[in-house]
Protein backbone atom coordinates (compact mmCIF):
# COMPACT_ATOMS: atom_id res chain seq x y z
CA UNK A 1 0.00 0.00 0.00
CA UNK A 2 1.28 3.41 -0.80
CA UNK A 3 2.26 5.50 1.84
CA UNK A 4 2.79 9.26 2.22
CA UNK A 5 5.83 10.08 3.81
CA UNK A 6 7.66 13.87 4.51
CA UNK A 7 11.08 12.72 4.48
CA UNK A 8 13.28 15.92 5.84
CA UNK A 9 15.83 17.56 7.90
CA UNK A 10 15.60 19.94 10.84
CA UNK A 11 17.19 22.09 13.49
CA UNK A 12 17.10 21.42 16.65
CA UNK A 13 14.57 24.60 17.05
CA UNK A 14 12.18 23.12 13.79
CA UNK A 15 13.60 24.73 11.08
CA UNK A 16 14.08 24.05 7.37
CA UNK A 17 15.84 26.45 5.87
CA UNK A 18 17.56 30.08 7.54
CA UNK A 19 15.57 33.25 6.90
CA UNK A 20 17.49 33.41 3.90
CA UNK A 21 16.17 29.94 2.16
CA UNK A 22 20.04 29.04 2.93
CA UNK A 23 20.56 25.28 4.03
CA UNK A 24 24.10 25.72 5.01
CA UNK A 25 23.73 25.14 8.10
CA UNK A 26 22.73 21.33 7.04
CA UNK A 27 25.30 20.94 4.52
CA UNK A 28 28.22 21.31 6.94
CA UNK A 29 26.77 18.06 9.46
CA UNK A 30 28.68 14.80 9.92
CA UNK A 31 26.64 11.79 7.95
CA UNK A 32 27.08 8.43 7.81
CA UNK A 33 25.46 7.79 4.36
CA UNK A 34 24.95 4.26 5.51
CA UNK A 35 23.32 4.70 9.20
CA UNK A 36 20.43 4.56 9.95
CA UNK A 37 17.41 6.34 8.48
CA UNK A 38 19.59 7.11 5.62
CA UNK A 39 18.76 8.29 2.24
CA UNK A 40 19.69 5.62 -0.14
CA UNK A 41 17.48 3.37 1.82
CA UNK A 42 14.43 5.96 2.26
CA UNK A 43 14.73 7.05 -1.64
CA UNK A 44 14.66 3.24 -2.93
CA UNK A 45 11.10 2.60 -1.58
CA UNK A 46 9.90 6.21 -3.51
CA UNK A 47 7.94 5.72 -6.43
CA UNK A 48 6.97 9.37 -6.89
CA UNK A 49 7.90 13.27 -5.41
CA UNK A 50 5.82 16.41 -4.36
CA UNK A 51 7.00 19.37 -3.97
CA UNK A 52 6.50 22.98 -3.19
CA UNK A 53 8.16 26.13 -5.17
CA UNK A 54 10.82 27.29 -3.22
CA UNK A 55 11.91 23.42 -2.83
CA UNK A 56 11.82 23.16 -6.28
CA UNK A 57 13.54 26.37 -6.61
CA UNK A 58 16.14 25.60 -4.13
CA UNK A 59 17.18 22.05 -6.01
CA UNK A 60 17.50 24.20 -9.43
CA UNK A 61 19.85 26.58 -7.88
CA UNK A 62 21.84 23.96 -6.24
CA UNK A 63 21.89 22.19 -9.29
CA UNK A 64 22.77 25.13 -11.27
CA UNK A 65 25.63 26.04 -8.86
CA UNK A 66 27.18 22.84 -8.30
CA UNK A 67 26.37 21.68 -12.39
CA UNK A 68 25.02 18.42 -11.18
CA UNK A 69 22.18 16.84 -13.42
CA UNK A 70 18.41 15.94 -11.71
CA UNK A 71 19.04 13.54 -9.47
CA UNK A 72 15.47 12.19 -9.06
CA UNK A 73 14.52 9.43 -11.25
CA UNK A 74 10.92 9.06 -10.17
CA UNK A 75 8.19 11.55 -11.64
CA UNK A 76 8.05 14.47 -9.69
CA UNK A 77 4.89 17.17 -9.42
CA UNK A 78 5.61 20.60 -8.54
CA UNK A 79 2.60 22.72 -6.34
CA UNK A 80 2.96 26.34 -7.95
CA UNK A 81 1.03 28.91 -9.41
CA UNK A 82 3.74 29.94 -11.41
CA UNK A 83 5.79 28.91 -15.18
CA UNK A 84 9.05 27.15 -13.86
CA UNK A 85 12.16 25.83 -15.74
CA UNK A 86 12.46 21.64 -15.87
CA UNK A 87 16.02 20.53 -16.03
CA UNK A 88 16.92 18.34 -19.26
CA UNK A 89 15.93 14.95 -18.91
CA UNK A 90 13.55 15.68 -15.55
CA UNK A 91 9.89 14.49 -15.28
CA UNK A 92 8.74 17.54 -13.57
CA UNK A 93 5.34 17.91 -13.66
CA UNK A 94 3.35 21.24 -12.36
CA UNK A 95 0.23 21.10 -10.21
CA UNK A 96 -1.97 23.68 -8.04
CA UNK A 97 -4.92 23.59 -6.08
CA UNK A 98 -5.74 21.53 -3.57
CA UNK A 99 -3.39 18.36 -2.61
CA UNK A 100 -6.38 15.91 -2.55
CA UNK A 101 -7.13 16.54 -6.18
CA UNK A 102 -3.50 14.95 -6.76
CA UNK A 103 -3.21 12.27 -4.94
CA UNK A 104 -4.87 9.48 -6.68
CA UNK A 105 -2.28 10.40 -9.44
CA UNK A 106 0.63 10.42 -7.44
CA UNK A 107 -0.50 7.10 -5.63
CA UNK A 108 -1.01 5.47 -9.01
CA UNK A 109 2.60 6.99 -10.56
CA UNK A 110 4.28 5.39 -7.21
CA UNK A 111 2.78 1.84 -7.95
CA UNK A 112 3.80 -0.03 -5.05
CA UNK A 113 5.90 2.76 -3.92
CA UNK A 114 5.68 5.09 -1.42
CA UNK A 115 5.18 9.18 -1.87
CA UNK A 116 7.96 11.59 -0.89
CA UNK A 117 6.60 15.15 0.45
CA UNK A 118 10.42 16.18 -0.24
CA UNK A 119 9.23 19.99 0.96
CA UNK A 120 8.29 22.19 2.70
CA UNK A 121 6.64 22.56 5.78
CA UNK A 122 3.56 23.83 4.65
CA UNK A 123 3.16 21.54 1.68
CA UNK A 124 3.32 18.48 4.24
CA UNK A 125 1.08 20.24 6.53
CA UNK A 126 -1.44 20.35 3.84
CA UNK A 127 -0.97 16.50 3.33
CA UNK A 128 -1.79 15.93 6.85
CA UNK A 129 -4.90 18.70 7.14
CA UNK A 130 -6.06 16.47 4.32
CA UNK A 131 -5.57 13.22 6.23
CA UNK A 132 -3.24 12.16 3.63
CA UNK A 133 0.24 12.13 5.57
CA UNK A 134 1.13 9.15 6.71
CA UNK A 135 4.66 9.17 8.12
CA UNK A 136 7.50 11.99 9.08
CA UNK A 137 10.64 10.65 9.05
CA UNK A 138 13.23 13.61 10.43
CA UNK A 139 16.63 14.00 10.96
CA UNK A 140 17.46 16.64 13.79
CA UNK A 141 20.67 18.77 13.65
CA UNK A 142 22.48 19.93 16.48
CA UNK A 143 21.99 23.33 15.41
CA UNK A 144 19.50 26.26 16.38
CA UNK A 145 18.63 29.13 13.94
CA UNK A 146 15.81 31.15 16.10
CA UNK A 147 14.20 31.71 12.99
CA UNK A 148 13.68 30.23 9.51
CA UNK A 149 11.22 28.20 7.16
CA UNK A 150 9.09 25.92 9.93
CA UNK A 151 9.17 21.90 10.10
CA UNK A 152 5.93 21.62 10.13
CA UNK A 153 3.50 24.94 10.47
CA UNK A 154 0.63 22.78 11.69
CA UNK A 155 -0.59 21.26 15.03
CA UNK A 156 -0.06 17.86 14.66
CA UNK A 157 -0.34 14.25 17.17
CA UNK A 158 2.53 12.52 15.65
CA UNK A 159 3.19 8.70 17.19
CA UNK A 160 6.77 7.94 17.86
CA UNK A 161 7.54 4.69 16.21
CA UNK A 162 11.71 4.73 16.07
CA UNK A 163 14.89 6.85 17.10
CA UNK A 164 18.19 6.24 15.90
CA UNK A 165 21.68 8.23 16.02
CA UNK A 166 23.34 8.63 12.61
CA UNK A 167 26.70 10.94 12.54
CA UNK A 168 25.85 14.27 14.32
CA UNK A 169 21.87 14.12 13.17
CA UNK A 170 19.19 12.46 15.72
CA UNK A 171 16.64 10.81 13.44
CA UNK A 172 13.09 9.57 14.67
CA UNK A 173 10.13 8.04 12.17
CA UNK A 174 6.68 9.12 13.51
CA UNK A 175 2.93 8.10 12.14
CA UNK A 176 0.32 10.54 12.28
CA UNK A 177 -2.12 10.29 14.84
CA UNK A 178 -4.39 13.25 13.64
CA UNK A 179 -4.47 17.02 13.38
CA UNK A 180 -5.14 19.14 15.96
CA UNK A 181 -7.93 21.32 14.11
CA UNK A 182 -9.37 22.67 17.10
CA UNK A 183 -5.94 24.28 18.44
CA UNK A 184 -4.66 25.82 14.94
CA UNK A 185 -4.80 29.59 15.11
Amino acid sequence: MTRTVYYTATTLDGFLADPDDSLAWLMRQDLDEEGPQNYGAFIAGIGALVMGSTTYEWVLDHLGATGEAWSYAQPTWVMTTRELAVPEGADVRFARGDVRDLQAELAAAAGDLDVWVVGGGDLAGQYADAGLLDEVIVSIAPVVLGAGRPLLPRRLDLRLEETSRNGAFVTARYSIDGVLLEDRT
